[in-house]
């Protein structure tokens, strides 16, 4: 993946972390994100540390979807 694509792809996170933020009962962890000190519009920083950060990011978003989904779903189609 490209520099700038990663860019993009942090910043996309990035909306997804804001907008879950406005919600009620979602609880994102984003101590690990926000002690890199990285942006989406860091555009100075390294691939690396722009790769590091969207995992970091995408960590806590999964993870607290996945503390959310309580209800199982069923293996039937509709």
């Amino acid at each position: 993946m490209k520099k700038q694509e990663l860019i993009h792809l942090h910043g996309l996170l990035a909306e997804v972390s804001n907008q879950c933020s406005e919600w009620d009962n979602c609880q994102i962890d984003l101590e690990a994100y926000e002690t890199r000190g990285i942006r989406p519009t860091s555009i100075h920083k390294s691939k690396t540390d722009h790769k590091a950060a969207v995992f970091d990011l995408a960590g806590g978003i999964t993870t607290n979807m996945r503390e959310d989904e309580q209800e199982a779903v069923a293996a039937t189609a509709d």
